[in-house]
C-alpha cells in the first residue's frame, strides 16, 4: 500500500535529517529515505571520523613536546588502533542521536534506495517514490506532495589512478586504516588533502604533497595559503605545486611500495611511497535515484536549482553536495532549512555565500568568511587591510602556539567589513564573531569596539580591526 506524506527526503546526511527536523516542526508529515546509516558522510566517513582523528594526531604531537610545558613523561607512544576505537565510538554516539532526533520527530525513516519515478497511477507528476528496502522486502511505494533530494557525493578519482583500498586510497578508505604508513603521496593540496597531510605527520608518517595549482589551498587568500605551506614545510612535509600526476604512471614495486610520475616545471619526477591519498575533489550522487525520469537539469555533474533549491520540477528541490557549490556541512543544513521553509510558504531568506564562514582543521587551523583581498579587487573594491599575528598574543604564548594571524579585508570607500582570514591556534571556533560581523555589515570600528576579554585567542580579532586605521595596540 503507498504511503502518502508531504515531504520525503532523499538521504539521511547532515542536510537530509537537519530537513526532516524543521519541516516537522513546520508541520509537515515526512519520511526520510537512506541507503545506509543516518547522519551521511559527515557523521560516518567525512567530518566527524576525520577531526577525531586529527585530534588524536594532536594530542600525540603535544604529548611529544610535554616537556616545553614543564611536564615530563616517559617515553609516549601511540596506539592506533585505540585511536580508531575512540573515533568509532564518537560516531556511534552521534548516530545514535540522530535516530533518536528521528524518533523525536516522529519521522518515518525507510533504510533503502529510493528513486524517484516518473507520472503513474499514484500521481500525475514525477516524484512518486519506490523504495528498495535493504532487508529484502517489497519495495515501499512513498507519493509524497513534495521531495528534497539530498544524496551527497563521493570522492573523485583520477582517471589512471584506479582506488584499490590498500595502496591508493580516497579520505573514506584512509579513515579505516588499520595502521599508519611509513610513507604516503598525497595527490591534491586542497582542503581536504592539507588536512590529511597535517594529521599524518603529527602521527609521523613522511608525507609528500603533489598540487596541480600554483598553491595549495587556492581557493583561500593567498598570504593564508603561502603562510601555511611555510608552516608545512616547516614540520617536514614535502609541498610540490604546479604537479601534474601523469597518466598511467603508478606503478607497484617490491615490498608493496607504489611510484607515480608528475610534471613539474617541465620535468618528469618520480615520487615512492607506501601508499597513494587522492583528495581531487568530490562528485554528486545523482545516479540510480530516478532524475531520468524527471525535467531536473545537471550542470556540470550538479543537480541545477534556484535560490530556493528548486528544480526544474517545482515540487522537487535538492540541497547540499549535490548541488555542488560549497560542499560543506553547515551549508548543506542552511540549505535544507531554506528549502523547507519554500515548501511550507515560510518566506525564507535566500543563502548568501559570502556571509558562510569556512573552516579548515588543520595545525594551524585556517577558518575564512567573506572575500578574498584578490577576490575583493576583482568585484571591484578598493580595499585596505588590518593584519595581527598571534606571536604578539598572550594566550597564544600560554598555548605555546604562536603562529599564523588574522587579516581583515575592508571596503577602502564604505569602510564595510568584506572578509575575514586566520590561521592560528583554534581559529575555527573565533570564526562565528567574523561571520555574525559580516551578516550584520559591521566596518572594523564596530569590531574594535567589542570588548574582547584578556587573556583570550579572540584579543586578535579586535587587534586587526584597530590595525585596519593603523592603531594596534600591542603590534
Amino acid at each position: 500500500m503507498a504511503k502518502e506524506y508531504d515531504l520525503v527526503i532523499l538521504g539521511g546526511g547532515t542536510g537530509g535529517y537537519v530537513a526532516a527536523i524543521r519541516a516537522t516542526q513546520l508541520g509537515l508529515k515526512t519520511a526520510v529515505v537512506e541507503k545506509s546509516k543516518l547522519g551521511g558522510t559527515c557523521l560516518h566517513k567525512g567530518c566527524i571520523p576525520s577531526k577525531a582523528l586529527l585530534r588524536s594526531a594532536e594530542v600525540y604531537a603535544t604529548a611529544k613536546k610535554s616537556e616545553e610545558f614543564g611536564v615530563e613523561t616517559s617515553e609516549v607512544k601511540l596506539n592506533f588502533s585505540k585511536v580508531q576505537e575512540r573515533k568509532q565510538g564518537i560516531i556511534e554516539q552521534l548516530h545514535n542521536g540522530v535516530q533518536q532526533l528521528m524518533k523525536k520527530g516522529k519521522i518515518d525513516v525507510y533504510e533503502g534506495i529510493g528513486r524517484i519515478l516518473g507520472p503513474s497511477i499514484f500521481s500525475p507528476m514525477p516524484g512518486t517514490i519506490s523504495v528498495e528496502m535493504n532487508n529484502g522486502e517489497e519495495n515501499e511505494m512513498l507519493i509524497p506532495k513534495n521531495v528534497i533530494i539530498a544524496t551527497g557525493s563521493r570522492p573523485k578519482s583520477l582517471q589512471d589512478l584506479k582506488i584499490d583500498g590498500e595502496i591508493v586510497l580516497t579520505s573514506e578508505e584512509a579513515l579505516d586504516l588499520n595502521s599508519l604508513p611509513n610513507s604516503i603521496i598525497i595527490v591534491g593540496g586542497g582542503v581536504i588533502g592539507i588536512e590529511w597531510a597535517s594529521m599524518l605527520v603529527d602521527f609521523g608518517v613522511s608525507v609528500t604533497v603533489l598540487e596541480y595549482s600554483d598553491r595549495i589551498l587556492p581557493t583561500e587568500d593567498k598570504e593564508i595559503s603561502k603562510e601555511m605551506e611555510r608552516l608545512l614545510a616547516k614540520r617536514g612535509i614535502t609541498i610540490v605545486t604546479s604537479a601534474k600526476v601523469l597518466p598511467e604512471t603508478f606503478e607497484k614495486e617490491q615490498g608493496n611500495l607504489a611510484t607515480i610520475k608528475a610534471e613539474h616545471k617541465g620535468e618528469e619526477r618520480s615520487f615512492t611511497a607506501d601508499k597513494i591519498l587522492i583528495s581531487v575533489g568530490r562528485q554528486a550522487n545523482v545516479e540510480g535515484i530516478g532524475i531520468e525520469n524527471t525535467d531536473i537539469k545537471l550542470e556540470k555533474g550538479f543537480i541545477a536549482t534556484n535560490q530556493y533549491y528548486q528544480t526544474k520540477e517545482s515540487h522537487i528541490y535538492a540541497i547540499g553536495d549535490v548541488i555542488g557549490g560549497l560542499q560543506l556541512a553547515h551549508v548543506a543544513s542552511h540549505e535544507g532549512i531554506v528549502a523547507v521553509e519554500h515548501i511550507a510558504n515560510a518566506q525564507p531568506i535566500p543563502l548568501d555565500e559570502s556571509l558562510i564562514s569556512k573552516c579548515i582543521y588543520s595545525s594551524p587551523e585556517i577558518a575564512s568568511v567573506g572575500y578574498t583581498e584578490d577576490k575583493a579587487k576583482e568585484n571591484g573594491f578598493k580595499t585596505k587591510i588590518g593584519k595581527f599575528p598571534f606571536k604578539a598574543i598572550g594566550k597564544a604564548l600560554v598555548f605555546g602556539e604562536t603562529e599564523g594571524f588574522v587579516k581583515l579585508v575592508v571596503d577602502e570607500e564604505t569602510d564595510d567589513l568584506l572578509g575575514v582570514h586566520m590561521i592560528g591556534p583554534h581559529v575555527t571556533d573565533m570564526i562565528s564573531e567574523a561571520g555574525l560581523a559580516r551578516v550584520l555589515d559591521a566596518t572594523p570600528w564596530e569590531v574594535s569596539q567589542t570588548i574582547h576579554p584578556h587573556p583570550t585567542l579572540s584579543e586578535a580579532i579586535g587587534e586587526a580591526a584597530l590595525a585596519v586605521y593603523g592603531k594596534a595596540i600591542h603590534f
